[in-house]
């Protein structure tokens, strides 16, 4: 008798918690959902006819004569926009006419057996197939000259020249997130979006965050857990990053991005 009231009390409990964890996975998912799909499916051009112009937020070099140095992040293209970013390093020294763009193209290794790192002049502020680039770091004046030739040695060594992979890696956001690990002056505190940000570089589970100011551990890009002065508390599940930014206090969810407080001062 007493084995099954205890059954008849347990069962509405379990229906009771079974049906909480359903309502906050829902509560959870339906807006990420929502807005991958507005984002994703909200293109009608193909690479042919996409917008690469500039937006006119990067500095006219022929005006800014100090060194400078940006990363920048745009959607993906195409239905790749729905859950991540596309990262780039753009780099003026003192006086040079123009800017140059370091990053990482699939297509050159998937389509044509060449090297994923692209190095061109191309806008810095640049539209990627469409979508418009936001500025997530910027470092300007004496002393960035020496930080250039940082970048330039670290592109000379990031491990996947010839390998590129849409997901968990590696990517373009891997490239950026190895340079910034390589130079400590980038403090850089990548977009959530940036799926393959946290794909290993340096041949083991364990490594520095991208800004340096903490540690992460990552399986093959698909698992891992972050914690740094910077990124926050970062979790990785199957290349999607759920996390918490205490800095500057947002939450950080796949397909959105961040909730709260942008990741650096507006100019």
């Amino acid at each position: 008798m007493g084995d099954k009231c205890d059954q008849e009390t347990v069962k509405p409990l379990r229906r009771h918690w079974l049906r909480r964890l359903f309502v906050g996975i829902a509560a959870v998912l339906l807006p990420i959902l929502g807005s991958m799909i507005s984002v994703g499916f909200g293109q009608s051009y193909d690479w042919r006819t996409a917008p690469r112009h500039s937006t006119g937020i990067a500095p006219d070099p022929a005006e800014t004569l100090e060194a400078v140095v940006q990363v920048y992040a745009a959607r993906a293209f195409s239905w790749r926009a729905a859950f991540g970013v596309h990262t780039w390093i753009a780099v003026k020294p003192t006086n040079a006419p123009q800017f140059t763009i370091y990053e990482v193209f699939g297509w050159r290794v998937l389509h044509g057996g060449g090297d994923a790192i692209m190095v061109s002049n191309r806008p810095a502020d640049g539209m990627w197939f469409g979508n418009e680039p936001e500025i997530i770091f910027d470092l300007r004046g004496d002393g960035v000259d020496d930080v250039i030739t940082r970048i330039e040695q670290a592109v000379a060594t990031y491990p996947y020249p010839k390998s590129y992979t849409v997901w968990p890696g590696p990517n373009s956001n891997t490239f950026t997130a190895y340079v910034a690990r390589m130079v400590p002056e980038l403090v850089l505190d990548l977009p959530p979006t940036a799926i393959g940000k946290d794909y290993p570089t340096n041949g083991g589970p364990f490594d520095k965050a991208p800004s340096g100011t903490g540690w992460q551990v990552s399986l093959f890009g698909l698992l891992g857990v972050m914690v740094a002065v910077e990124e926050g508390l970062e979790i990785n599940i199957l290349g999607l990053t759920f996390g918490i930014d205490i800095n500057r206090p947002a939450l950080k969810l796949p397909g959105i991005g961040r909730l709260g407080l942008p990741s650096r001062d507006e100019a």
